[in-house]
């Protein structure tokens, strides 16, 4: 994805205007960051335009993560609808949500809860090393500082 797609999708989900050269000069996106009250979107799926997103300021992430998110992501909207996205909350925790749009008589939200909670369920390790590798290369913590702090949450 060029400059020019991100800044569109960019617009599309925070109907905000976003200029990539100002987001290139920053640390790792801390333009993006801000502008979504310190989260960041790591991928998403919409059943709507049927498109994958990810993020192309995590594009270091190995492509068998990546892949596994996007089947992740793709498989969910499939069995529920809706909109889905992977995020980097500003604590550098990972969140799942799900949304659709209020026409949207297909969308079950039971459903939708029920499968993000197996989806957490099954790929908690895969979120908790997300959230390591975003404190230690996004938020800039050590890495003992970030495992240590995963331990005491009850992570490890």
């Amino acid at each position: 994805m060029g400059a020019k797609e991100f800044e569109e999708e960019y617009n599309k989900e925070f109907e905000e205007d976003l200029h990539i050269d100002e987001m290139q000069k920053t640390n790792k996106g801390r333009v993006f960051e801000n502008a979504a009250g310190g989260r960041i979107v790591l991928c998403g799926a919409n059943a709507y335009e049927q498109k994958y997103y990810f993020n192309p300021l995590f594009k270091q992430i190995p492509d068998s993560i990546k892949k596994e998110l996007n089947i992740i992501s793709v498989l969910f909207t499939q069995e529920a609808g809706g909109i889905f996205t992977i995020v980097f909350e500003e604590d550098g925790s990972v969140s799942i949500e799900t949304n659709a749009d209020e026409e949207d008589i297909t969308y079950d939200e039971i459903t939708a809860g029920l499968l993000v909670s197996e989806v957490r369920r099954k790929r908690q390790d895969l979120f908790e090393a997300l959230g390591i590798y975003y404190k230690i290369y996004v938020l800039g913590e050590k890495a003992a500082d970030a495992l240590d702090e995963e331990e005491e949450n009850g992570a490890f």
